[in-house]
């Protein structure tokens, strides 16, 4: 019978043992819980951070082309003709201007064709339209960015939609 009450009192303090360690790991995964969900909080913001990250340098890298593209633009340009907007997607460029003659547009045509950046310079409208005391016509063209490095991709081009002047 001793040995008995031995055992049960030995098995008793074992069993109390083990509920005191398994409320003590309860407790510290309860206070781990919340540090996990910081930490899955802290992870999709750093997701978040990088995708942003890689958009800016995705950016970066294609200013030089939008930089290209207006230079080519401006340094073609005939006196008394003037762009009202420049659009660049998918290595299609679409140019809408103000000018005072066709025959200005034509110049500005040929200045486009001859540029070594671009290509296949189409006239897609020209409009004549009149103020009370002005005359003057608009156009639009569009072009193809053909660059000696190589154009950008389309998913590049994704995000530099629109150069405006």
């Amino acid at each position: 019978i001793i040995v008995c009450v031995a055992l049960f009192f030995n098995q008793r303090n074992g069993i109390n043992r083990e509920n005191f360690l398994l409320k003590a790991a309860q407790d510290e995964k309860t206070k781990l819980q919340d540090v996990l969900s910081k930490l899955e909080q802290i992870e999709i913001q750093k997701s978040l951070l990088e995708k942003k990250i890689n958009l800016i340098n995705e950016l970066k890298s294609q200013q030089e082309i939008a930089v290209k593209i207006m230079d080519e633009l401006s340094k073609n340009l005939p006196e008394w003709v003037w762009l009202t907007e420049a659009t660049y997607d998918s290595q299609r460029i679409q140019i809408k201007g103000k000018a005072l003659s066709n025959n200005l547009i034509a110049d500005y045509i040929l200045n486009l064709e001859n540029s070594a950046l671009l290509d296949n310079v189409n006239l897609i409208a020209s409009t004549q339209r009149k103020t009370r005391e002005d005359q003057y016509l608009e156009f639009s063209l569009n072009a193809r960015y053909a660059s000696a490095l190589g154009a950008p991709s389309e998913e590049q081009t994704k995000t530099l939609k629109k150069v405006t002047k």
